[in-house]
């Protein structure tokens, strides 16, 4: 017997808000869409009419693609909302830092965090997607006084499929059985766990030359979308639709999520992107990964940058 769509997709009378409607926004609720994660996708923007077209242009094709319901809505629809995924925020503009964009978007954070946290329910998810991600999912956390595990960002579970994605050209295997993960913060100090990489547990040899392009690679791919047409955010959306579905579905997945650590690594009171157990109350808890002594030196230069990033809102 095939289970229904509602079952296969999670979907049982649950919603996804997303505010923001731009690129990310509404590719992750066209994405949403296609998987039927939820039985209704609201989409929330201070343009009230480009959240209006996106759902409308979304919903058209509900004949064809999927049972989910689109539309706009207002933060009022957070109340019944089991997931609010952010993705509003000022545009990382070609050759600017994920950094740069931080002072812009704490307050842009802040202001929506507010609104929302009006509404929301006390098992709701909130997911955080807009850059510079660790930081500011701190800000949401911070500002929401909600309990750290509710509160995610998408992290670098983006920038470990990028880099599954890279190896799988190399090895000539299937990325999704390629196991590898990307930790610290989503961004230039991100570092790349070569000692834990593996095919069906078999280590993956390459040179240390050949390592570094790779991990210079995934680091720098975002760069080279922005370059080439002005955003990323196909990428992003099938990310967030992937942590949507370990939430809906409660999976327990291990995911690269941006999680506040608490001893974790030896690290306190930071926001930081490190392979987390995800179900239907958010971070279960943290994999904690033994580094050898390069990897371990890399994620604690990292997390101090996201250490004094944060220092200011704290």
């Amino acid at each position: 017997m095939t289970s229904s769509p509602a079952t296969a997709g999670g979907r049982n009378g649950q919603r996804i808000v997303i505010v923001g409607a731009g690129a990310v926004g509404a590719d992750t609720a066209y994405t949403l869409f296609l998987r039927e994660r939820a039985t209704e996708i609201v989409l929330i923007d201070i343009d009230d009419q480009r959240a209006r077209g996106e759902a409308l242009d979304i919903q058209h094709g509900r004949a064809l693609a999927g049972a989910s319901r689109v539309r706009a809505g207002d933060y009022s629809d957070c109340a019944g909302a089991d997931i609010v995924i952010i993705t509003a925020g000022a545009a990382q503009k070609p050759g600017e830092t994920r950094d740069a964009l931080l002072e812009r978007n704490a307050v842009i954070m802040q202001s929506i965090v507010d609104s929302i946290m009006v509404y929301l329910n006390d098992s709701a998810i909130l997911l955080i997607a807009t850059n510079p991600v660790d930081t500011l999912a701190q800000i949401a956390w911070l500002r929401s006084q909600r309990p750290a595990a509710r509160v995610i960002g998408s992290g670098t579970v983006l920038d470990s499929a990028r880099l599954r994605w890279l190896l799988s050209d190399d090895l000539k295997v299937d990325a999704r059985h390629i196991h590898a993960h990307v930790i610290g913060e989503h961004g230039d100090s991100e570092v790349a766990v070569w000692s834990h990489a593996n095919v069906a547990g078999a280590p993956i040899e390459l040179s240390a030359g050949r390592r570094r392009q790779l991990a210079e690679a995934t680091r720098d791919g975002a760069y080279e979308v922005i370059q080439a047409k002005g955003h990323t955010s196909y990428a992003i959306a099938v990310s967030l639709d992937r942590i949507c579905a370990a939430i809906l579905n409660d999976e327990h997945a291990v995911l690269a999520v941006s999680t506040r650590l608490d001893g974790a690594y030896g690290l306190s009171g930071v926001y930081a992107s490190v392979p987390c157990v995800v179900g239907r109350h958010g971070v279960e808890r943290i994999v904690e990964l033994p580094l050898d002594t390069a990897e371990h030196e890399a994620f604690m230069h990292s997390a101090e940058l996201l250490q004094q990033r944060i220092a200011p809102f704290a």
